[in-house]
């Protein structure tokens, strides 16, 4: 009978042990993305047998294996006819596709300028999207608008919800 309650005794505590311990959860921590590398005041330039193509200048560049996000980024491509340039405090750049974030300032040669909040440059297509307000002008002339679509080498604008001030030409006869 004595070694009934001895096993008695060790099947309680064995059941004490597993109803008050509970066993340790190990936590798996997840790395996110790690940069290849990082530099600060840079310029970087894309050329090809026809000479300079895009540039690119910043404050600070962090590279991945995907993209690469620059602060103060000033873009300028000069791979069609006309070169354009984009200024603005944050942008990505991935695929040849510029994402621009805050104080975006884009300037084409030909004196035509639009500045928004959040755009979209597809180098290939040389068509810049905004996201949200605008405000698009060249020399007196001014446009207002929502969800701009731009294309560089058409020289083609697409919006909506627009508001226009215009200067008309004379001509002499």
């Amino acid at each position: 009978m004595n070694i009934n309650y001895f096993f008695l005794f060790i099947f309680s505590c064995l059941l004490m042990i597993f109803l008050v311990f509970k066993p340790l959860e190990m936590e798996q921590q997840k790395f996110g993305e790690v940069p290849l590398f990082s530099i600060s005041s840079f310029t970087m330039h894309e050329l090809n047998a026809k000479g300079l193509i895009s540039l690119i200048n910043g404050n600070k560049a962090t590279r991945y294996t995907d993209r690469y996000t620059v602060e103060k980024i000033n873009y300028t491509d000069n791979s069609k006819e006309y070169i354009a340039n984009m200024k603005s405090n944050n942008g990505i750049y991935k695929d040849d596709i510029v994402y621009l974030d805050g104080d975006i300032v884009y300037v084409r040669e030909d004196g035509l300028t639009f500045e928004t909040q959040k755009a979209t440059y597809d180098k290939k297509t040389t068509i810049a999207t905004a996201d949200g307000d605008y405000l698009l002008y060249k020399g007196s002339n001014i446009v207002n608008g929502k969800e701009l679509k731009y294309n560089n080498s058409l020289e083609r604008v697409e919006s909506r919800d627009v508001v226009v001030k215009y200067q008309l030409e004379e001509r002499n006869k």
